[in-house]
């Protein structure tokens, strides 16, 4: 549901704002909309400012899903038993 909201700003703020949004064809209430949204969802997820994932590393995701149950130490001691057999 929209509810509407009043806003005080400087007028050449305003009219800049206004140019940009008719540049890139959106309304100014879901520009303002879409700016507080990101806003609120960086403070919801803090962690994402303290890691930051490098373009490379993201590069590197393989899809590959492992169960949650997995063991390391015991993939790797099986993996080591086979290898020298």
């Amino acid at each position: 549901m929209d509810t509407k909201l009043t806003l005080k700003l400087d007028k050449q703020t305003i009219e800049k704002a206004k140019a940009y949004a008719a540049a890139h064809q959106k309304s100014l209430s879901r520009m303002v909309e879409a700016f507080l949204k990101s806003v609120i969802d960086k403070e919801t997820k803090h962690f994402e400012d303290d890691i930051k994932i490098s373009p490379f590393v993201s590069s590197m995701r393989t899809g590959v899903r492992l169960p949650p149950n997995l063991s390391y130490k015991e993939a790797y001691t099986d993996y080591l038993a086979d290898k020298y057999k």
